[in-house]
């Protein structure tokens, strides 16, 4: 009985490694679009709410902490 069970299980390794291959490019385009789309949601949001000035002044400071003291990193 259990040979039978087993036989039943048993498969070809390229029966194996195309249902695999397919699972992992199903998995890919899954993540890609789902992360499209939870993007999309983010952008659609961060577009109502008025905190581009708040975010645009930090990448600002980040800029010129980086002109004012970059130079000193930079081996010629």
């Amino acid at each position: 009985m259990a040979e039978e069970k087993y036989d039943h299980v048993k498969r070809s390794r390229k029966e194996i490694i195309s249902n695999n291959f397919l699972g992992g490019l199903a998995w890919g385009i899954g993540v890609t679009i789902g992360l499209a789309i939870f993007l999309a949601i983010l952008a659609f949001i961060a577009s109502r709410v008025d905190t581009v000035p708040l975010v645009g002044n930090y990448i600002s400071d980040i800029l010129n902490y980086l002109l004012q003291n970059g130079a000193q990193y930079i081996q010629k």
